[in-house]
């Protein structure tokens, strides 16, 4: 039975080079043989119709021959246009798609499906060291004004004996005997893609290509050594709870010279008994006294910088809400504050003694 290619890739016929070579993608990566649930012959069909159609001069024989294009193709075909197409020619894929079955052509293309990380032209990037995390509690005031804590931290710090070389001070390096000098091991596999080369990170020298003569006597030829360190965090204004900062380079230490990790801290702001946020504003709420609200007066208030007094207007209600300017949270870059909302609540007394209770009766018959 003759084969449809475009159904093969679930693309329509007039689907562009992109969007056949992207269904192509998904699909090797879905079906190749080396995954979990893969299938090494649809894998096959998978490839045989992205040959076809990845090729313009092969997709237009295909689409003038249709369901016949088999037929054709054995056959010779019209003008003997399919000469040289059986089997499949994985050089032929990577020659037009600017790749060599010999570089790293294969590995980059095909990186995501066989989960390789590929060959490299240049000598391979060394990891640098070990990331480390923090919880750093701040107090509610601390987050809005900013504040700078010191935290202690027992990590790998570059030894000062050897600078982080690793070697003994004075006694030299040497190229590595494995990989020459290189900091690279090439290995040559066959399969049935064909004859490709992996180029890989040599493991005696860690690509570095070269190897001390003689270990440093602090570290041990490692570049570093665990010593206690302080560091000094800037938390700014108005950081939410659960943030986390990044301080580039305050990680653990690279081996031998590498570049260290980073300090990720995640801040926890500590819930105040007087104030909340919402946004940039802070929240507060005011007990008053019911003569207050009824007839007006003056109450002291708490802000997160001072006690100010609040004038409170006759008739007040509870549940009003009084707004300070510039008292709340700061922006980004500080030139800015946001609000405090103060919630008026009056007080209604559980008891009252026998004088007040007259006095209420007598503003009851008042009409109030």
């Amino acid at each position: 039975m003759a084969k449809n290619y475009y159904d093969i890739l679930g693309v329509s016929k007039g689907a562009s080079d992109d969007e056949i070579k992207k269904a192509y993608r998904k699909l090797a990566h879905q079906h190749h043989p080396d995954k979990s649930g893969g299938n090494e012959a649809k894998f096959k069909e998978i490839n045989e119709a992205y040959q076809v159609l990845s090729d313009k001069t092969k997709r237009s024989q295909y689409d003038q021959y249709g369901q016949t294009f088999e037929q054709a193709r054995n056959s010779g075909g019209a003008g003997g246009g399919f000469s040289g197409f059986e089997g499949f020619d994985f050089n032929d894929i990577f020659s037009r798609s600017g790749f060599s079955s010999q570089g790293g052509g294969f590995e980059d293309i095909f990186s995501d499906i066989f989960g390789a990380g590929g060959s490299q032209s240049g000598r391979r990037r060394r990891s640098q060291g070990q990331n480390i995390q923090v919880d750093l509690e701040i107090s509610f005031k601390e987050m809005v004004m900013g504040v700078e804590k010191e935290v202690k931290l027992y990590k790998g710090v570059i030894c000062r004996r050897c600078g982080g070389s690793g070697g003994e001070p004075g006694s030299g390096q040497e190229n590595c005997p494995q990989c020459k000098g290189t900091g690279q091991i090439k290995k040559t596999t066959r399969s049935f893609f064909g004859v490709f080369s992996q180029v890989s990170e040599c493991p005696q020298c860690g690509g570095t290509g070269q190897i001390i003569k003689k270990k440093c006597s602090q570290c041990g030829g490692d570049g570093r050594v665990k010593e206690e360190s302080r560091i000094r965090i800037p938390i700014p204004a108005g950081i939410e709870d659960g943030q986390t900062l990044v301080m580039e380079g305050q990680g653990e230490a690279g081996e031998r010279g590498v570049a260290p990790g980073d300090l990720y801290i995640i801040v926890h702001v500590e819930r105040d008994g007087k104030f909340s946020r919402k946004g940039h504003d802070v929240l507060s709420s005011e007990k008053i006294p019911f003569s207050v609200a009824t007839l007006g007066g003056k109450v002291e208030v708490e802000t997160l910088d001072e006690k100010l007094i609040l004038k409170i207007p006759a008739g007040t209600q509870s549940g009003e809400i009084f707004r300070l300017k510039d008292s709340g949270i700061y922006y980004s870059g500080g030139r800015a504050r946001g609000n405090q909302l103060i919630k008026i609540i009056v007080e209604i007394p559980k008891r009252v003694n026998r004088r007040q209770e007259d006095l209420l009766r007598e503003l009851e018959k008042e009409g109030l």
